[in-house]
């Protein structure tokens, strides 16, 4: 478990150090991470058991300002992640009905 808790440690230093590049790089009226939409999580929710369920999942960069930062959402049990795949996509103006597994668009992502 400690090995473990370093190496995530490692990769939360590296994504923090990436973050930090991005939002220092001028890109027209803003930075490079007020223009992007980053997905970062994990594929588990629990390691032990291989749950997809209650997955820790961020959003960073404001998507050319399609996006509202400072949350946090909790979605209903067994939400599947391609929702917020889909909602993504619809940001990037790709049009999908559906994706993988999904049910719907999540929406709370586009309140702005």
């Amino acid at each position: 478990m400690e090995q473990t808790a370093q190496i995530n440690i490692y990769h939360a230093k590296l994504f923090a150090y990436f973050l930090e590049k991005m939002r220092s790089t001028t890109d027209g009226d803003g930075s490079l991470l007020d223009h992007s939409m980053i997905v970062y999580g994990s594929g588990m929710g629990d390691g032990d058991l291989h749950t997809q369920q209650k997955m820790p999942i961020l959003i960073m960069g404001g998507g050319a300002g399609q996006i509202q930062g400072g949350r946090h959402i909790r979605y209903p049990e067994r939400t599947p992640l391609t929702n917020l795949y889909m909602a993504i996509l619809g940001k990037l103006g790709v049009p999908i009905e559906s994706f993988g597994d999904s049910t719907g668009r999540i929406e709370q992502l586009s309140e702005v």
